[in-house]
């Protein structure tokens, strides 16, 4: 049984810098993740991704923000399991006792749910002789974007990620971005680029189209796109990216008496706890009134947790906030010489 002040689920950026809060303020911590690798969708999904909403960084990758939270990270020594999935959590006395599905158990009074949306995988394209492209000349995700490099790719979907990766790639490939509606779903300024690049030709838009076929043998050759009034157009490609969003699965945490709305936590906006006293929830799984889905909004509810975390941790203590600039002991424990 490994003993901590709290269990961190999930090994996102949210989950990295709530960590980093715990350390700061003298709390133990332990992380679990479902994934054989540390970063979450960021890594899982995105490493390639353009990331231009992180506070004082004009951008940087999903793999280049984690790598930094990791790095911030070192002077604490945090001990992650990986390959793990939380599958049971029990309430004893003041703690809490929890179960991986790889008998790993844990006891803290504090769990702190930073696990994205669950588990998750992408939505798929629904002709399937799709599927035997897959990973090869079809994608869910961009892990390497060098390999798009002087290439024709045809990007479906409407959202931010489609139009993010449709705007980076044009800078060295020939882009097809081909979305069922007119309107599309990205926020304004994307939406904006696209159009402007699409004037200028750098990308080729098709929408109120959607996929109808492809032709290829063992290398993909072609698509077959196919307009609401049934015109049909034969589109060369090399690549074929599709961004439908994810599926949402929140797995064994649907059974552990919280609070749920649409797959997500409902939390307070206090300490971002849930209906299960010393069960926090913060990131993309929490819910509350006015909640946006950005990583900068999860470093927020991260800290807010982690020092609610301190009472039950420390019962006979008295949390007292100290400036990270002008601390001595948060300066002792970051390793900062005075």
């Amino acid at each position: 049984m490994i003993k901590t002040d709290a269990l961190i689920i999930g090994a996102g950026p949210t989950g990295l810098f709530t960590a980093h809060q715990l350390k700061l303020i003298g709390l133990n911590c332990e992380v679990v993740d479902n994934l054989d690798k540390i970063g979450g969708q960021c890594i899982e999904l995105y490493p390639d991704k353009p990331i231009y909403d992180i506070p004082a960084i004009p951008e940087c990758t999903g793999e280049e923000l984690t790598n930094n939270l990791i790095e911030q990270l070192k002077p604490f020594n945090i001990k992650f399991h990986l390959n793990q999935r939380v599958d049971e959590v029990k309430k004893n006395n003041n703690y809490w006792e929890v179960k991986t599905n790889k008998g790993l158990e844990f006891e803290a009074p504090n769990i702190i749910i930073a696990g994205g949306v669950g588990s998750f995988e992408p939505r798929k394209f629904p002709i399937k002789e799709c599927e035997k492209y897959e990973n090869i000349s079809l994608f869910y995700s961009v892990k390497d974007k060098s390999i798009f490099k002087g290439k024709t790719v045809s990007i479906f979907g409407g959202g931010d990620s489609a139009l993010d990766w449709a705007i980076e790639l044009s800078k060295n490939s020939s882009i097809n971005l081909i979305h069922r509606r007119e309107e599309f779903r990205g926020v304004p300024s994307s939406v904006e680029k696209v159009l402007e690049l699409s004037k200028k030709g750098k990308i080729n838009l098709f929408t109120n189209y959607q996929m109808k076929s492809v032709k290829g043998s063992k290398n993909l050759d072609s698509i077959e796109i196919i307009h609401d009034d049934n015109n049909i157009k034969n589109l060369k490609t090399d690549y074929i990216l599709g961004f439908f969003g994810l599926i949402m699965q929140l797995g064994p945490i649907a059974n552990w008496g919280l609070n749920l709305n649409k797959k997500t936590i409902e939390v307070d906006t206090e300490k971002f706890e849930t209906n299960q006293k010393g069960i926090y929830a913060v990131g993309d799984i929490c819910n509350y009134p006015g909640k946006l889905k950005l990583i900068l909004s999860g470093f927020h509810e991260g800290a807010l947790a982690a020092r609610a975390c301190f009472k039950l941790a420390r019962p006979d203590e008295t949390y007292r906030f100290e400036f990270t600039t002008s601390s001595k002991s948060i300066k002792k424990r970051l390793g900062v010489k005075e």
